[in-house]
């Protein structure tokens, strides 16, 4: 029977929803048990949470000073050693995951299977491939672990608040490296929701044309109480900052509302959003192919449109 290990992420001493996304993955195999793996300086809160996540069997913690940063340099020799017994290791397929999991694949001996998006059989797994153009169904070597990462946005996140998991410390006897060393973390901060797990998105693309004219993009996604998005022309042009970029080279999301403005939609971006609910695209080309995907289309100037749709809202 498989047992799967799912690697938690957190920050500041809360547990990102992604993990209860892996959560649901790790579901769909149909193991044996599910665990979650705590690593941190404070684990206790972050377990606490975890433990709430419907399906976990137990949560296992690695409380130590060196975990007080997710250096994947630091973590994956500590989650290769906690490894041990499982049939299956999953992390999310966010920078944390991306980060930490080809280290842990790659001390375990075996090769990564890289955002899952469906589960096909224990060892059988469906993935995207040339920038989402494709899915590929994907066989892991059974005599391995088989150490995957999941691409959260194909998946829901497990219910929380009816877990019951025990908490276990766990000690696990890795050598740490010393060549790696945190500096400091830079981060934006803002009101609006966090775009990876935002309900509803609007995003800006180059059609918006300057970072002046970005504020229209914010405006209305005030109004609505969504995250804002950007293409990665819009990035490139300096029209914000990077971290708001969505697509094959940024964020990848599935809002339930995905607003594209003035975005053409390039594959590489239509690879970000093809887990969006419903779609709605303004542009003034007809011809643009982001209405090859749109629920909603409206060909028009965003600076005409946008004003008036602002105050149908009310």
């Amino acid at each position: 029977m498989s047992k799967i290990l799912v690697i938690a992420e957190h920050l500041d001493g809360k547990l990102n929803p992604s993990t209860a996304r892996a959560v649901s993955a790790a579901a769909a195999v149909k193991p044996e048990a599910i665990d979650v793996l705590v690593l941190a300086a404070q684990a206790d809160a972050i377990a606490a949470e975890a433990a709430k996540i419907e399906g976990v069997s137990r949560v296992l913690t690695v409380a130590r000073a060196e975990n007080a940063h997710p250096l994947a340099a630091v973590l994956a020799p500590q989650i290769a050693k906690a490894a041990a017994g499982y049939t299956h290791v999953f992390g999310p397929s966010t920078t944390f995951g991306k980060d930490v999991m080809p280290r842990v694949a790659a001390l375990l001996g075996t090769a990564q299977v890289s955002d899952v998006m469906s589960v096909e059989g224990s060892h059988s797994f469906k993935r995207p491939i040339y920038a989402g153009n494709a899915i590929v169904t994907v066989e892991a070597e059974p005599s391995h672990v088989v150490v995957a990462t999941i691409r959260t946005a194909s998946w829901p996140a497990a219910a929380s608040g009816n877990g019951n998991a025990s908490v276990e410390a766990l000690s696990v006897d890795a050598a740490l490296p010393s060549h790696t060393r945190f500096v400091e973390l830079r981060q934006g901060k803002s009101d609006r929701p966090d775009l990876q797990s935002a309900s509803k998105v609007v995003s800006g693309g180059r059609g918006v044309g300057s970072k002046e004219n970005f504020e229209i993009i914010y405006k209305l996604a005030d109004k609505l109480g969504a995250g804002v998005g950007a293409s990665r022309a819009a990035v490139d042009a300096g029209y914000v900052p990077s971290d708001l970029q969505v697509g094959q080279t940024g964020k990848i999301i599935a809002p339930e509302l995905y607003m594209a403005i003035g975005i053409s939609g390039a594959i590489q971006h239509l690879t970000g959003i093809k887990d969006a609910g419903t779609i709605v695209a303004i542009n003034k080309d007809g011809e643009a192919p982001i209405f090859e995907v749109a629920d909603i289309g409206l060909v028009g100037d965003l600076f005409k449109l946008l004003p008036e749709i602002e105050q149908a809202i009310g």
